[in-house]
C-alpha cells in the first residue's frame, strides 16, 4: 500500500476570533445524523456579512452512520476491553460499524426526524435500517453537508494552538491512485476557530473481565463476537448461543438466532439491570439466566466451552458467545483530554474521558467544553429521540457559533457544572441519562437561545418543539 504524505495549512484564522472557519467533525462512525444535522445548520446560519466555512471529516465512503450497513464484519477488540485506547494507541482507519442486516429503529419515526426534513407521507413507525440510512443521506445531500464532507478522511489529532487561538487538526484520507489500483494515505494539517465533535457511541466495543473469557477466545477463532461483529444470523444455524446483554442489539440478535438453530439452544445472560427488556419478549424456547461468573473449557482447541453463572448454575455446550454490551465512549484524536489512566471521580476541570469510558466530562449542557467553548460535542445524552435531540443540539450549536447566542463566563459555567455533578446519582449513562426529559432539555435550550436572539434582536430558533404534532404525540406518549 502507498502511502502520500503533504502537510498544507489552511489560512490562519481572524484576529478578531469570530467563528468563521468551523470544522463538524464525526471521524469514529459514518457521517450520522449528528454531523449532517450540525452542518446543515451551520451552513445555514453562514451569512454574507458573517460567513462560515464549514468542513466535516468522515471515514467512510458515504453518509449514514450506524444505519449504514457495512458487510464487512468488525473486528474484535482486546479481551477485555473496558477502558477508552490511550490516544498513543494507533487507529485503523475506517473499521465497519455496527449495523446489521436486521436492524430496525425502536423510537417512531414521527418522533425521530430532524426539523429540516419529515418523513414522507405514509411512513410506517418502525422501518428497516436502510429507510434510516436513505433519510440521513438526503439531509446530507438536500442541506449542503454532502458537498462539504471529506469522505474515506479519519482525523488523527486535534489541539489547541500554542496562541490559543486556533484549533490544530490533523487528517487522514484513503484515496485511490487512478489506472494503478493502488490505494495511498495524504495526511493534511488544518487550522479552524471552532470544532465540532459529532462521533456518537458507537465505536469501541466494551467486553467485560471474566475470568477464563480471553483464554476461550485465543484456542476457539470465531466463538467470542461483540455485537459490532454481527451481521446476520446464518454463521449461527445449528449451534448453541449465548447472547450476553438485556438491550436493543441484545434481543434483536437473540430473535434472529433463535430462527435458525435448529435443535440448537439459545441463552441470554443479563446482570438484571435498570435497562434490561424484559424477558418476556423473548422468542419461545430462549432462556435468560443470570450474569456471567467465569468460563470452563475447552481443553484444546474444539468447541464448545462452557460457562459458570454467579448463581451456581453452569451452562456447557456452547459455540458461540455474543457480547450485547455496549461501547465505550472514546474520542483518541483529543490527546490529552482522553486519558484512561485517570478514575472518573478524579477528572479534573478540563479532561474530557477518563477510565469509565461512559461519562463525557466538563460539557456545558453536554454540548460546549467548558475550558474552551469553540470545542463543542453533538449527541452525548443517552436514552431520548436521537434523531429530534441531536437536530436541536446541532441548531444550538450553530447559534452559538455564528455570534446569535453567547454562553455565561466560564466561572458561571464551572459552578453549573459543578451543581450538576452533584445533583447527579451517578457518573456514566446515568450523568447524560435524559429518559423522559429531552423535552425538558429541549424547552431549556430553546428558551436560553430565543432569549439572547431577543437580546441581540436577531431571528429567533424554531424547532420540533413549534410542531404540533411532534409534541403532541411526544408529551402525550403516544408511540
Amino acid at each position: 500500500m502507498g502511502k502520500f504524505l503533504s502537510r498544507p495549512s489552511a489560512p490562519p484564522p481572524s484576529k478578531d476570533l469570530e467563528p468563521r472557519s468551523l470544522d463538524v467533525s464525526a471521524p469514529e462512525i459514518s457521517n450520522g445524523i449528528s454531523g449532517t444535522t450540525t452542518a446543515a445548520h451551520l451552513l445555514r446560519a453562514s451569512t454574507p456579512q458573517n460567513p462560515i466555512t464549514v468542513t466535516v471529516f468522515e471515514r467512510a465512503s458515504v453518509a449514514g452512520g450506524v444505519w449504514h450497513l457495512d458487510p464487512r464484519p468488525a473486528l474484535l477488540p482486546s479481551i477485555p476491553n473496558v477502558r477508552p485506547p490511550s490516544p498513543r494507541d494507533s487507529l485503523l482507519h475506517a473499521p465497519p460499524g455496527p449495523a446489521y442486516q436486521g436492524l430496525k429503529n425502536n423510537v417512531p419515526t414521527s418522533l425521530m426526524r430532524s426539523m429540516l426534513l419529515d418523513w414522507p407521507e405514509g411512513t410506517e413507525e418502525i422501518v428497516p435500517r436502510a429507510r434510516l440510512c436513505t433519510y440521513i443521506q438526503d439531509l446530507a445531500v438536500r442541506f449542503g453537508s454532502h458537498a462539504h464532507t471529506l469522505y474515506n478522511t479519519s482525523l488523527i489529532s486535534i489541539s489547541k494552538s500554542e496562541s490559543n487561538k486556533f484549533w490544530g487538526v490533523r487528517s487522514r484520507t484513503l484515496s485511490k491512485m487512478e489506472g494503478r489500483g493502488e490505494t495511498r494515505f495524504e495526511e493534511k494539517d488544518w487550522m479552524f476557530d471552532a470544532v465540532v465533535v459529532a462521533a456518537g457511541h458507537y465505536h469501541e466495543p466494551r467486553i467485560p473481565d471474566i475470568q477464563g473469557l480471553k483464554e476461550v477466545a485465543q484456542r476457539l477463532d470465531g466463538a467470542v463476537l461483540h455485537s459490532k461483529q454481527y451481521r446476520n444470523p446464518s454463521p449461527f444455524a445449528g449451534k448453541n448461543i449465548l447472547v450476553v446483554g438485556g438491550g436493543v442489539s441484545s434481543l434483536d440478535i437473540v430473535k434472529e438466532v433463535a430462527e435458525v438453530v435448529g435443535k440448537g439452544r439459545v441463552w441470554q445472560s443479563t446482570r438484571g439491570g435498570q435497562w434490561d427488556l424484559p424477558a418476556v419478549l423473548l422468542p419461545v424456547g430462549v432462556e435468560r439466566v443470570g450474569e456471567i461468573e467465569r468460563f470452563i473449557g475447552p481443553e484444546g482447541q474444539q468447541k464448545p466451552f462452557g460457562v459458570v453463572l454467579k448463581d451456581g448454575h453452569q451452562l456447557d455446550g456452547i459455540d458461540h458467545i455474543i457480547f450485547g454490551t455496549g461501547y465505550i465512549t472514546s474520542y483518541p484524536f483529543l490527546g490529552k483530554l482522553q486519558n484512561p489512566d485517570i478514575g472518573v471521580e478524579d477528572a479534573d476541570e478540563k479532561i474530557v474521558i477518563t477510565s469509565d469510558g461512559c461519562t463525557t466530562h466538563n460539557l456545558h449542557h453536554d454540548i460546549f467544553y467548558i475550558p474552551d467553548p469553540t470545542l463543542a460535542f453533538v449527541g452525548v445524552p443517552y436514552y431520548v429521540s436521537t434523531f429530534s435531540l441531536f437536530d436541536l443540539q446541532g441548531d444550538v450549536v450553530a447559534r452559538v457559533f455564528s455570534g446569535k447566542a453567547s454562553l455565561p463566563p466560564r466561572d458561571i459555567l464551572e459552578k453549573m457544572h459543578r451543581e450538576r455533578k452533584e445533583e447527579k446519582a451517578g457518573w456514566g449513562r446515568a450523568f447524560h441519562n435524559l429518559y423522559g426529559r429531552d423535552v425538558e432539555y429541549m424547552e431549556g435550550m430553546t428558551k436560553w437561545v430565543n432569549q439572547e436572539a431577543r437580546r441581540r434582536g436577531v431571528d429567533e430558533m424554531r424547532g420540533l418543539l413549534d410542531d404540533e404534532k411532534w409534541r403532541e404525540r411526544k408529551v402525550e406518549g403516544r408511540g
